[in-house]
């Protein structure tokens, strides 16, 4: 079973401090994602800044998300 974000804040150098739901806190580095389509909207450090959990993951003003299980796994420990 997936673990859900109940927390999310922007960090510099496009990362993202998660909190899970297990109490897990996390670091996701989405700056390899940023030249992969819509994603390189998020370059834009308010559109970046714009990040909140939507559904126990995180989306953007702009729409895209990035589901829990991506999050969590690729994601490293505080």
């Amino acid at each position: 079973m997936y673990k859900g974000v109940i927390e999310v804040k922007p960090l510099e150098d496009f990362k993202l401090d998660l909190k899970f739901e297990n109490g897990e806190r996390r670091v996701f580095d989405l700056s390899r994602y940023l030249n992969k389509g819509k994603f390189a909207e998020l370059k834009n450090m308010q559109m970046f800044n714009s990040a909140r959990v939507a559904f126990d993951s995180v989306e953007w003003a702009n729409g895209i998300d990035i589901d829990p299980e991506t999050l969590y796994n690729e994601s490293k420990c505080f």
